[in-house]
């Protein structure tokens, strides 16, 4: 593989906040850690971060810290349970949320100096559908998009999908449908979601699978742990681990797409320069 193979990026998304996409990321992260692959988490929610606190971790410096230059990304790395590391936002930090288009193309490169020590980067998105977020899920390969049975996230993430398509011309989704009562309830959001994008929209969505609602992951919460690492047998961490194997079956990367990406000198090296 040499010191330069790629790097797997998924973003994890969904539009709407509060339905448990940073509790995903984290649980996703700690699951591929098991199946033996370093996994760096970054709290893409620059200007809210919660990933530390959601852990009870401490950031000495945060990713505020890079931009200002007075730190490398290699610095601000939090170990994390399971052997997963944290790339900390800042919390409260209202200079964070309006990056210009410089500042994210920075961000997104300094990645570049950890690539060799890595496998798999979970982008934690903000919520919304602003340009942080669109910034973050374009730099990334895979975009995992969390919907949980409501009105709002199912509207919230067609607009996600929509401006992701239409202004960006994105057409491969993968959906996951979180906080399900029963595995039937996670194929019909999936179901909802698609009776929308397949009317309006050119693109694909592939079902990844649904996390059943479960008191054990507010337990870890309040635990400040990851459901996975707190209750490894629950019924979530159960259906997070099978989550998972599929997504570490997805391929990796194999060539640039032609915009701003994630490790994407990486793939420049692989495929030559037959760009």
């Amino acid at each position: 593989m040499g010191s330069k193979h790629p790097v797997q990026v998924i973003a994890v998304t969904g539009g709407k906040g509060g339905i448990g996409k940073t509790n995903v990321s984290v649980n996703l992260g700690l699951a591929l850690a098991d199946l033996g692959r370093r996994v760096v988490l970054l709290d893409a929610d620059l200007g809210l971060a919660n990933v530390d606190v959601l852990l009870g971790l401490k950031a000495k410096a945060t990713l505020a810290d890079v931009l200002e230059g007075t730190c490398e990304l290699r610095d601000v790395l939090l170990n994390g349970p399971g052997g997963i590391r944290i790339v900390p936002a800042a919390s409260g930090a209202a200079s964070m949320v309006n990056l210009n288009p410089q500042q994210h193309a920075g961000l997104i490169q300094a990645f570049s100096e950890i690539g060799d020590n890595i496998d798999v980067l979970i982008v934690d998105t903000a919520a919304g559908i602003g340009d942080s977020v669109v910034s973050f899920v374009r730099a990334s390969q895979e975009v995992l998009v969390v919907v949980c049975d409501e009105p709002t996230s199912i509207t919230d993430a067609y607009a996600l999908i929509k401006l992701l398509n239409r202004d960006h011309g994105m057409t491969r989704f993968r959906v996951l449908a979180n906080m399900v009562h029963t595995p039937q309830e996670g194929r019909l959001v999936f179901s909802k979601l698609t009776k929308v994008t397949d009317r309006f929209l050119d693109v694909a969505l592939q079902y990844v699978g649904a996390v059943p609602y479960d008191e054990n992951v507010r337990k870890a919460v309040q635990k400040q742990r990851a459901v996975y690492d707190a209750f490894p047998r629950s019924k979530a961490s159960l259906a997070i681990r099978g989550i998972a194997q599929k997504v570490n079956a997805w391929p990796l990367p194999a060539n640039p797409r032609g915009h701003l990406e994630f490790f994407v000198e990486r793939l420049v090296q692989q495929t030559g320069t037959g760009l």
